[in-house]
């Protein structure tokens, strides 16, 4: 368990992400403009890895969100309940006709050479109103919490969830936490917040009280100002220009331990190779590679971080983890949706070595 970390070995809740709710309409292949029914997924960048850690890993996990109190609402709650993660609500009157809203997510999956489309509509969202002293953090972890996520994607919403997102990770470390980000860099969502310039002095005040960074080396250039590598990656799957930046990430942030992300070529929208990496407390660990039948990839990487954190709160070797988080997102990539569908025992096995063979 060489990773740095001090993790506390038991608390009420064993993970605790804060974020934004959202439900994805997912036409299947057909593009949107000839679409004519949906299927709904709910999701969220921060929301999946609790999801999925409690489905899949049978880990007892929360989520801090904004709820609307409507029919869309009602749903999200619905799918949260299902997937036996704990809710913490700031909950929101619509009014019938503006909002507040849940957001929406447009995604197609595209098919062969045609890529999946993804576009938003997050018009006067709930999530982007949540603000500083909208949660009794003091109440929340109480019966503690080992560790606490959140992300890019959230902090990109307005002003006040960056301040919400420093406000819970002072409180998290306060209360014996592990803390996690996930840069997840969406140029859309900062380009209306201020560009990158906003997103890298908003993330660097955020990523000074975290322990693990979960991004790739363009999440760490633009969201952190963090110098391009000095070496130049071979392929997609080459892990060393990301390693090559470490050095400037640990400089900068010193208190970091743990920087991981997923490495992946895109040969076409339904096959990939799928690979990973970590930084871990000074030594690199690499997953292995295999090629991917994709069904849907959006969630792939929450997929991989849910695993490699399940790896590291279950004790597991540094290199265990990463190949956890590996073979997660490398099975979520096969079930439609953006959370998982698989048990931790298909993840154990396809880590191990395990094969496609039917299992009877």
């Amino acid at each position: 368990m060489n990773h740095g970390l001090k993790i506390r070995p038991d608390a009420k809740l064993d993970f605790l992400s804060l974020g934004a709710l959202i439900h994805r309409l997912d036409p299947g292949v057909i593009p949107f403009r000839k679409a004519t029914a949906c299927a709904i997924h709910v999701s969220g960048g921060e929301f999946n890895v609790a999801a999925n850690l409690a489905d899949c890993f049978r880990l007892r996990t929360g989520i801090a969100s904004a709820m609307v109190d409507y029919p869309i609402g009602e749903l999200v709650a619905e799918r949260v309940r299902a997937a036996g993660v704990t809710p913490f609500y700031r909950h929101f009157k619509h009014d019938g006709v503006h909002g507040p809203n849940m957001a929406t997510v447009y995604s197609d999956r595209g098919q062969g050479v045609r890529a999946p489309v993804v576009f938003y509509n997050r018009s006067n969202e709930a999530a982007a109103q949540l603000k500083p002293g909208d949660f009794n953090w003091k109440e929340i972890f109480a019966g503690g919490v080992r560790w606490f996520h959140s992300g890019g994607i959230f902090a990109a919403l307005s002003a006040s969830t960056a301040e919400l997102i420093i406000e819970a990770m002072e409180a998290a470390r306060a209360a014996g936490a592990i803390t996690s980000f996930d840069l997840n860099y969406r140029a859309k969502l900062w380009n209306i917040a201020g560009g990158q310039e906003r997103a890298v002095a908003v993330l660097d005040r955020i990523i000074r009280h975290v322990d693990v960074i979960v991004g790739n080396e363009e999440d760490l250039q633009l969201g952190l100002g963090i110098p391009g590598p000095e070496v130049a990656a071979k392929s997609k799957l080459d892990p060393s220009a990301f390693i090559s930046m470490m050095g400037s990430v640990t400089r900068k942030f010193p208190q970091v331990r743990i920087v991981a992300t997923t490495l992946r070529e895109v040969h076409s929208t339904n096959r990939h190779s799928w690979g990973a990496v970590a930084w871990i407390d000074g030594a690199t660990y690499v997953a292995p590679t295999c090629e991917l039948d994709v069904l849907d990839r959006v969630g792939g990487g929450d997929g991989y971080a849910a695993g490699f954190f399940y790896g590291l709160l279950s004790g597991e070797s540094p290199q265990a983890a990463v190949n956890l988080g590996w073979a997660h997102g490398a099975l979520l990539t096969t079930f439609p949706g953006d959370t998982t569908m698989a048990t931790v025992e298909q993840v154990r096995a396809f880590a191990a070595g395990g094969s496609a063979r039917i299992q009877r």
